[in-house]
């Protein structure tokens, strides 16, 4: 799960960590108001979305209003504000649709020395989180990966012990901070990694964090995602959710208990399995095709999961055909046959749809679709199926 800037920022705060004033407004009055409120001489006004890049990003039909702006009086917070809330800013995250901005942050600014990257994720190798540092602050830190990947510095740490201060001496050693900032930085450091395990994240981002003329650490930006099977053990945190920020698809197909994430293909993938959907991906993008989507209805699925499976598939106006592919063993094919059936009752096929069977009862679950009056292209192994799909897929 993601949540906005403003809501990290709000988590960090909570948890004593150093981050700049300021008030989240709705409309221009509010971030007129809010300006106001902090007290200049200058503020940033910050779009809130789900997405990075947004200093380098730009409204939609607007490209001369940035996502991230500067501004010095309540009069230009209140026209920043007025251009951006209602309006589509694009990112390079968005794509060309961009995401609408139904909220702005505005900040009081600070007076910035360097600009440092931070961030924590999990290390599936090592099996404990890393907290990563970079004195490249501002940065995709992918593109610093790429270009420069000597300037980033790793230290993995005990989720239970937490990161130590040796390990904080280090990085701040390697990123060449000195005296009261190495305090400061200590804090901040292992502050924000005590949050990243009490909370269950998956991501903590910190991109700038800045060292202030005065020498404190501070952060400038604030991303954090968290792991959705922790989810039912910090119900508050279900709270920060924005269902608007989220694709529709996904989200009614996570109330459905499916595994769901669009993509920007044409050919609708149904499988059971999510080592199975990698595959079959693999295979249609192979022979030229475009997956539309993942999609695992799990190994249990029953009727109603499929049948609201093939509506969340063929809602998509880009789907030209749909594939289902399904092993059959915790599942059975018959099961899966049936609920392919009654999903055609149910919502009909508008697009060619092609089947593959394999496993548990796999004679019986062909036998009914071929005795069924439904128009079904019949595949015999993923190799097969993927080739079919496309074909129908390009014919459509």
């Amino acid at each position: 799960m993601k949540i906005h800037e403003f809501q990290a920022k709000g988590l960090l705060r909570d948890a004593g960590i150093a981050v700049p004033d300021s008030v989240v407004a709705r409309s221009p009055e509010e971030a007129s108001a809010a300006f106001t409120k902090l007290g200049g001489p200058i503020a940033v006004v910050k779009a809130q979305i789900h997405a990075g890049g947004r200093g380098k990003g730009t409204i939609k039909g607007n490209p001369d209003q940035r996502g991230v702006q500067l501004v010095k009086t309540a009069d230009e917070a209140a026209a920043v504000a007025k251009n951006l809330l209602g309006n589509e800013l694009v990112t390079i995250q968005t794509g060309p649709e961009g995401k609408k901005v139904q909220q702005v942050l505005v900040e009081a600014g600070c007076e910035i020395d360097r600009e440092l990257y931070l961030g924590i994720v999990v290390d599936r190798g090592c099996g404990m989180p890393v907290l990563m540092v970079s004195s490249e602050g501002g940065m995709d830190i992918e593109e610093v990966a790429a270009n420069t990947p000597e300037k980033i510095f790793k230290e993995p740490f005990c989720p239970d012990a937490g990161l130590q201060g040796y390990q904080v001496r280090k990085l701040c050693h390697r990123l060449g901070l000195t005296g009261a900032t190495v305090r400061s930085a200590e804090k901040f450091m292992r502050g924000l990694c005590k949050l990243f395990v009490q909370l269950d994240a998956s991501l903590a981002e910190i991109n700038p964090l800045v060292v202030t003329k005065s020498g404190d650490v501070i952060a400038l930006d604030a991303k954090i995602s968290f792991d959705d099977n922790a989810m039912f053990r910090h119900a508050p945190l279900a709270e920060l959710r924005d269902l608007s920020e989220e694709n529709p698809a996904e989200v009614r197909a996570g109330e459905a208990g499916l595994s769901f994430v669009q993509l920007e293909g044409n050919i609708g993938c149904l499988v059971n399995g999510a080592g199975l959907a990698m595959s079959t991906m693999d295979l249609i993008k192979l022979h030229g095709g475009e997956p539309a989507n993942f999609l695992d209805v799990g190994g249990g699925a029953q009727v109603d999961a499929v049948t609201e499976a093939f509506r969340i598939l063929l809602s998509d106006k880009n789907v030209k055909a749909v594939l289902v592919n399904i092993f059959g063993g915790i599942m059975r094919c018959t099961t899966i046959a049936n609920a392919v059936l009654e999903a055609y009752k149910q919502v009909g096929f508008n697009v060619p749809l092609v089947v593959r069977l394999e496993g548990t009862e796999v004679e019986e679950g062909r036998k009914i679709l071929e005795q069924s009056d439904v128009d079904i292209i019949s595949a015999e192994g993923l190799t097969d199926a993927a080739k079919k799909v496309v074909a129908a897929a390009g014919a459509a």
